[in-house]
């Protein structure tokens, strides 16, 4: 029998098209959440008399990564930053999502993998996954000992197990996607917490002037510079 003829109800092309789609979207989220954290947000100001000083009230990077920590988004929120919150919260749906995906799947390949190699008739989930359209006398050496051959049986049990293997490593690799996410929301508070209170007013300005000044041979001509705050 030609391997062609196997069919395991897998749709492996459309989940492998999903995960692509994840990873696309969480990569596209963690770029902007870095991008946009080095951002400083306008600092606000009070009028007293003709000037305008700075609100002084001092904003607790401490605080804001304690509240991302503990609930993931309330950090955003503690700096006003309340639009990063969609973005917080995609990103954890998505991995969530990805890690719920192939640990499910996992699971079933592994049931099937175990109950395929153990020997025992009464467990046969694996049929589940093979096609009804592939005759299991063909490869269930335990159910039909008399009719099975060896090349179809270990290729089943090579899917089996390459199936359980696949799911395995993505499910892995969503739980550490997962946990550095969970890390760069933490880490995106902290950054935007430190840079609450940066003046960026425009009150600041520059001015450049030429300049002589003696030197020790006679005059040197220049430009000054000076900044007003």
């Amino acid at each position: 029998m030609c391997c062609e003829d196997w069919c395991l109800q897998t749709d492996q092309e459309l989940k492998v098209r999903l995960v692509k789609y994840i990873i696309a979207i969480s990569g596209i989220l963690l770029c902007m959440s870095s991008a946009c954290s080095g951002r400083a947000q306008d600092t606000t100001f009070v009028s007293v008399n003709r000037g305008k000083v700075a609100d002084t009230i001092y904003h607790s990077p401490r605080k804001a990564a304690l509240f991302s920590a503990v609930f993931p988004g309330l950090g955003q929120v503690y700096n006003r930053k309340y639009w990063k919150l969609p973005l917080v919260y995609a990103g954890f749906t998505s991995l969530g999502y990805f890690v719920y995906f192939n640990g499910t799947h996992y699971i079933t390949y592994r049931n099937a993998y175990l109950d395929f190699t153990d020997k025992n008739p009464g467990t046969t989930s694996y049929l589940k996954l093979i096609s009804p359209s592939i005759d299991p006398s063909t490869y269930d050496d335990v159910l039909y000992p008399e009719t099975y051959k060896r090349g179809d049986r270990d290729w089943v049990e090579s899917q089996l197990k390459n199936g359980m293997d696949y799911y395995k490593r993505y499910r892995d690799m969503s739980m550490i996607g997962l946990a550095g996410w969970y890390i760069l929301t933490i880490l995106d508070a902290v950054v935007d917490a430190q840079l609450f209170d940066f003046d960026i007013s425009p009150d600041l300005s520059m001015q450049v002037l030429p300049a002589v000044r003696p030197d020790g041979t006679g005059t040197a001509a220049g430009l000054t510079c000076s900044f007003t705050f």
